[in-house]
């Protein structure tokens, strides 16, 4: 039999017909890529500045000042007042809330004048080498402004064929910068957030193509039994990966594992268990498999590129910061870092912690709530 082409316009106006009916598939298709292109397109940058900085000074004059002022109208570094104590700042390192500590000393002035070539001291969080690096090679041209704005008329005999005062940096948790260490621990959430909540995404909707929804709702099981049956298999099947992963990372991949493993399988557990009440959430929402996919995909992208995984977290844009706050990802891999490479107790991940409960809740709560629609 030849072709026909009227037997094929039918059945291409058969699957417009179908698209057209099908409306919520039709508007992913069309309106998501733009969401996605306009998030993604504004908020991805490289080039990360405005780092919040500690930074604890002892000697305060002319020279320093100066200096600090230059740090801060490079952009790189944004100062922040409150953590103006080495013991301050050393807490707010470890928690991830600043990225550098300038530690300035009591004798820096007067070392200076008198020719001795002080030091000041930048410690940064090299658990991010990606982060740190453009802001850290910009010390060298900071230190310059400020010789040439300070050291004049008879200062300027300070002046040799070496620097009047340098900066030492100590990268701290990553000091070799080796990007594993940073990218390994990131992985784990990344890999759990696909395939747990792709697996629960189908959960429902499987069941309503394959026609054992009826079953289901006939029996005396309340949406909350379900949801929460339908989540336990996966928990085992999550904390299975987690482990082959930080096997892995530490045996293979060499990063090193300073904490608690107790806490790392506590933070994990839970990171667990919002991903998949995220993804029972999308399988109440989605009328059918394709959908499920469609929600998944499109919570998974900006999970990778907006939770600090691939790009610097704080060289995002304000607003795109908002949205990774709302985020699972973000927290975990604070989270897991912060265990595995700065040996972080409960008190200091407990702010990354309560977001990621509050988060399991309102999903879970939506979830039978979305699922109570579709008794009707």
């Amino acid at each position: 039999m030849s072709f026909s082409l009227n037997r094929w316009w039918a059945i291409v106006l058969k699957e417009f017909l179908q698209l057209k009916r099908d409306r919520v598939t039709f508007a992913m298709m069309v309106v998501l890529p733009i969401i996605q292109l306009a998030l993604f397109g504004f908020a991805i940058n490289t080039d990360p500045k405005h780092l919040p900085t500690a930074v604890v000074a002892y000697d305060e004059s002319e020279f320093t000042r100066t200096f600090l002022s230059s740090l801060q109208t490079s952009e790189y570094f944004e100062l922040d007042p409150q953590f103006d104590t080495a013991e301050k700042a050393q807490t707010a390192l470890k928690q991830g809330k600043v990225q550098f500590i300038f530690t300035i000393p009591p004798d820096f002035t007067q070392k200076l004048l008198r020719g001795e070539k002080p030091s000041m001291l930048l410690e940064a969080d090299a658990t991010d080498p990606v982060t740190i690096t453009i802001a850290l090679a910009s010390i060298e041209g900071i230190s310059k402004q400020v010789l040439q704005k300070d050291l004049t008329g008879s200062l300027s005999t300070l002046w040799s064929q070496k620097e009047p005062f340098d900066v030492r940096i100590h990268r701290l948790y990553n000091p070799n910068g080796i990007n594993q260490y940073n990218i390994i621990p990131g992985l784990m959430g990344t890999i759990m957030t696909m395939t747990l909540t792709m697996m629960t995404a189908l959960a429902i909707t499987r069941e309503r193509e394959h026609g054992t929804m009826e079953n289901l709702l006939a029996t005396p099981a309340r949406p909350l039994e379900i949801m929460t049956g339908k989540i336990i298999p996966y928990v085992f099947i999550g904390l299975v990966q987690a482990t082959i992963i930080l096997f892995a990372s530490h045996f293979v991949f060499g990063v090193p594992f300073n904490g608690s493993i107790l806490l790392v399988y506590t933070v994990a557990l839970l990171f667990i268990a919002v991903n998949l009440t995220i993804g029972i959430t999308i399988s109440s929402l989605a009328r059918n498999m394709l959908q499920a996919l469609q929600l998944t995909i499109f919570y998974f992208l900006p999970s990778i590129l907006l939770s600090g995984f691939m790009f610097p977290f704080s060289g995002m844009p304000i607003w795109a910061q908002h949205i990774g706050q709302l985020l699972p990802l973000t927290y975990f891999n604070r989270l897991i870092r912060g265990i595995i490479l700065k040996d972080n107790d409960l008190f200091m991940l407990w702010p990354n912690i309560w977001p990621l409960m509050i988060i399991g809740v309102i999903m879970m709560t939506l979830a039978v709530k979305f699922y109570k629609k579709t008794l009707d």
